[in-house]
């Protein structure tokens, strides 16, 4: 059999969702991921594992049994992971994992160092670069994994991807703002605002929200640096529309830097685990793959 671990999580989450769209926003994938993998899964074991019906799904007897067995497979593999140090496996091998500027800056470096703290013999390759080369790099089998900000993959057709972090987007403004006491802010209240923007690709859906609403807001200052915005903030020079993976309230900037939620609805920052779909992964990077799902559970 060639079942995953991946589709193992996924037949759990649907199971105790009891629905496709519940086991979806549960792991932060598309509807589509969770039922191919259903699919894959009821193919592999020549049984049906779900009833569909309108209200959602119901487990089969197989669906029962196999949530059984799937059970004891996590625990096993549980167990596992906190043997190792311990006298387990030795799991080696390379590993190419693709980034970009943002995630490698506010997200990486922690993951990584539990990664090697746990698998030293693994050979890391990184790869930083704009999201559509990355995902280019994924497509082509250029690399195993990626780190990248969702939504704004260009390629999703081609790729699946699991939510790691999820961050709002807030209005960044100076203390001294005239609407610095204002528990929330419009983007309507803040039109004739100058706007500084974070020119960055990762970040291009938010802008498009923002930019193409009906406020309309328009960019005063654009800079690829989260510290020139910082800095423009912090001076009164105008307000950011900026995610939350990017601010830092236990600093020295929790003094200068104001961060509101909008009335309106913005889309979210959110950092996922990125694979060419039907990939069959290497124990390197599903080892990986169990490492970053720690680090969203600590987060």
């Amino acid at each position: 059999m060639n079942i995953t671990f991946r589709q193992m999580r996924y037949f759990l989450a649907v199971a105790e969702a009891r629905s496709i769209s519940g086991g979806s926003a549960t792991m932060g994938i598309s509807q589509s991921a969770i039922t191919d993998a259903i699919r894959f899964l009821e193919a592999e074991l020549g049984q049906p594992l779900f009833v569909r019906h309108a209200k959602g799904v119901t487990l089969t007897r197989e669906g029962q049994q196999f949530l059984r067995q799937t059970h004891k497979v996590m625990a096993a593999m549980a167990e596992l992971r906190s043997g190792i140090g311990e006298g387990g496996p030795e799991v080696a091998g390379r590993l190419a994992i693709g980034t970009t500027p943002l995630v490698t800056g506010y997200f990486l470096s922690d993951l990584l160092a539990r990664f090697r703290q746990s698998f030293p013999a693994v050979e890391i390759a990184m790869v930083e670069n704009r999201t559509d080369y990355i995902e280019h790099m994924l497509v082509n089998g250029e690399l195993d994994l990626a780190l990248l900000i969702v939504p704004g993959l260009s390629r999703p057709e081609a790729l699946d991807h699991e939510v790691l972090s999820r961050s709002e987007m807030r209005v960044w403004m100076a203390p001294g703002h005239r609407f610095a006491d204002d528990e929330m802010v419009s983007l309507a209240d803040l039109a004739g605002e100058p706007l500084i923007a974070l020119a960055r690709d990762e970040l291009a859906f938010a802008s498009a929200a923002i930019w193409g609403s009906e406020v309309a807001m328009r960019p005063a200052y654009r800079s690829s640096s989260v510290e020139a915005v910082r800095g423009l903030v912090a001076t009164n020079a105008g307000v950011a529309v900026m995610p939350d993976l990017v601010y830092r309230p236990w600093s020295l900037e929790g003094d200068r830097i104001l961060a509101k939620r909008t009335r309106e609805h913005l889309p979210t920052a959110d950092i996922a685990l990125v694979w060419r779909r039907l990939t069959h992964h290497g124990e390197a990077a599903t080892m990986f793959m169990e490492t970053a799902r720690g680090v969203r559970g600590a987060r």
